[in-house]
């Protein structure tokens, strides 16, 4: 079973990759929004199958209003802000960048945990937030290079210089604290459910995570269907899927990312050891750069390779305890 959880963890994590590529492909050819309503759409019927076949059932079962509560609070978090702000940076940083920053979700996570669930912080996990902050730095500061003076090219003396657009970089830190405020208040709802389920419905409660799923994406949907219809954009994601190369890429996201790599991170933290399986589940920043340099012709310098590694190193400090 412990292979059988790092095998699941490693898939995720390519399988996420995928999702960031496929994102950026289609966030820059229909935009974020259409993006996100075709790609949740596509997992919410996915997540509909999942829970029939194995629940018996296509919804969640034996809910509460706890429940309900604190994980609609996640999906709204986790699904309208993270994925709107995520695959909107995306546009303007790139997914390789995009999902660099998305490993400031462990640290968000772990301070939202300290508050909601009174799980206190060790040294070595403050030296963890402070590593992955550095390697993140690293990654998107770069040194030198040439200026831009007017009509004149000059050398740029400064050492450090900020080589992303802040708008970018905004964006990816929101979505960063947005998934990683959701995940915890998605704990907490999903204690409130453990409590609601029966004791001899072993098979429900085993599958408790892919109800919360459901609930999240449910309110992803519902949230991004609200957004057409008050800004009526109806005409965008018509025209949207006539952009066959879009479409298809925005299907490929919803169901590589919020189901099929959702699912097996999933179950990969039941399977294998939790400290292993999320340092596996975070190796995407470093799967990304290849895949990212060949299909975006992206430069990728060394400085930015050792930035990705100390960065998930960081993220390592949370879970591996020495």
């Amino acid at each position: 079973m412990i292979i059988l959880g790092e095998i699941l963890a490693l898939f995720a994590s390519l399988i996420w990759t995928v999702s960031s590529l496929s994102a950026e492909v289609s966030s820059k050819r229909i935009g974020s929004l259409s993006l996100n309503i075709f790609s949740i759409t596509l997992a919410f019927i996915c997540l509909n199958i999942t829970l029939l076949c194995f629940t018996g059932l296509p919804i969640p079962q034996y809910l509460n209003a706890e429940a309900v509560y604190w994980i609609v609070a996640s999906g709204i978090l986790g699904y309208l802000f993270c994925n709107y702000f995520l695959f909107s940076s995306y546009a303007l940083i790139g997914s390789r960048f995009g999902q660099l920053f998305m490993t400031l979700t462990i640290p968000t996570a772990a301070f939202a945990g300290w508050i909601l669930l009174d799980e206190r912080l060790t040294l070595q996990e403050f030296i963890g937030m402070g590593v992955t902050f550095i390697g993140i730095s690293i990654s998107i500061l770069s040194g030198g290079g040439k200026k831009k003076d007017g009509d004149a090219t000059t050398e740029n003396k400064h050492k450090i210089g900020l080589k992303l657009p802040i708008k970018g970089i905004v964006f990816a830190l929101i979505a960063a604290v947005a998934q990683g405020l959701a995940l915890v208040l998605c704990k907490v709802g999903m204690i409130h459910y453990h409590h609601s389920v029966p004791e001899h419905l072993t098979k429900i409660d085993n599958f408790i995570p892919i109800s919360a799923a459901y609930i999240r994406v449910g309110v992803g949907f519902l949230g991004f269907l609200l957004i057409i219809l008050f800004t009526r954009k109806f005409q965008i994601i018509k025209k949207s899927m006539h952009d066959k190369k879009g479409f298809l890429t925005a299907l490929l996201t919803g169901t590589a990312g919020p189901f099929v790599g959702a699912t097996c991170s999933l179950f990969a933290m039941r399977y294998a050891k939790a400290g292993i399986a999320a340092t596996l589940l975070e190796l995407t920043p470093i799967l990304i750069i290849l895949p990212a340099a060949l299909i975006f012709k992206q430069k990728v310098r060394f400085i930015e390779i050792i930035g990705a590694i100390i960065s998930v190193f960081g993220v390592s400090l949370f879970f591996i305890k020495f």
